[in-house]
């Protein structure tokens, strides 16, 4: 069985959604910790020709908390960061049948930020026809106090997993000697290229997923899920 472990993201780009079609198991981790400067509650998007930044506001808290214990800022105006989508994409070629979606995922009411990121995944990949089951990490029995290679280790051994799927950006970070001994054999993938047009010159890759709904068809998108390099652990 093949497995896949990741943490949660806010309209990540299109290979999050390339990693979950490739494996028959997703983990998404919510007992693991906030990171400030990642992309958990942020993304980016094209806005007037450009890339911008768009981000769910959190409550203030301490940094040593998970994922699973920050939540949404009580002023968090929804309606504010849908107008912000509608003038962006309006004139894209699939915003009607695109912005509905976005709108059901903005206005999901939950406040805790995990809930709000696994409902909005989960809505994706609904609408991506992606069947790959998916699971959340704290459910899973294991010791949940180790950290990194070692924890994916045991999340892969608890669920009879024969190999690990990791996005190419995670190589430096796996050892395929190790995952070998524990009779797990360690994969990459590396997404190709996706240049599509975004009514203006110059292309800007690896924008939101949003962006990639709203210019592309869903069967356009379909057969780009699974166009990926597939990389064998090197050390």
């Amino acid at each position: 069985m093949r497995v896949g472990i990741m943490q949660p993201y806010f309209f990540p780009y299109i290979g999050y959604f390339q990693l979950i079609a490739a494996v028959d198991l997703f983990i998404v981790y919510d007992n693991i910790k906030y990171t400030k400067k990642g992309w958990i509650n942020r993304n980016r998007m094209l806005q007037n020709g450009r890339d911008v930044m768009f981000s769910l506001p959190l409550k203030n808290a301490s940094d040593y908390l998970e994922v699973r214990e920050r939540e949404l800022a009580s002023d968090f105006n929804r309606d504010k960061l849908l107008n912000q989508f509608k003038e962006a994409y309006r004139r894209a070629p699939y915003f009607k049948d695109i912005f509905p979606l976005v709108e059901q995922i903005v206005l999901y009411k939950d406040a805790n930020l995990f809930r709000f990121l696994y409902h909005s995944i989960i809505r994706i990949c609904q609408h991506l026809e992606i069947t790959t089951e998916i699971r959340i990490s704290s459910d899973i029995d294991i010791d949940h106090d180790l950290k990194n290679q070692d924890k994916v280790l045991a999340l892969c051994s608890a669920v009879g997993a024969t190999t690990y799927v990791n996005a190419i950006g995670g190589i430096e970070l796996y050892s395929k000697e190790t995952f070998r001994k524990s009779g797990i054999e360690l994969n990459f993938i590396k997404s190709k290229p996706f240049e599509y047009p975004q009514l203006i010159e110059s292309f800007i890759p690896w924008l939101s997923i949003i962006d990639v709904m709203m210019f592309n068809s869903l069967n356009v998108i379909k057969s780009r899920l699974a166009e990926f390099n597939l990389v064998y652990g090197c050390k």
